[in-house]
């Protein structure tokens, strides 16, 4: 929170150079969108509960996430 647009790109750039160099990275978000982007998986928690999960790319297609948790029409 409160992070420059500059600074949150390049925190997402070492968190993608350090997953590529093979370890694996438990990230929590609030920017979704951005990290569903680098994230191989994602998963929605709502209420302490998984709601949904798949692969990443997938979640930034689906209507449903895109609508209810990126705020798209």
């Amino acid at each position: 929170m409160g992070l420059s647009p500059i600074l949150v790109d390049a925190i997402f750039r070492i968190i993608q150079d350090i997953n590529r160099q093979g370890t694996t990275i438990l990230l929590v978000e609030q920017n979704a969108r951005m990290a569903l982007r680098v994230a191989h998986r994602g998963y929605v928690i709502q209420t302490g509960r998984i709601v949904l999960h798949d692969a990443a790319s997938e979640l930034l297609r689906s209507d449903l996430v895109r609508k209810t948790y990126l705020g798209e029409k």
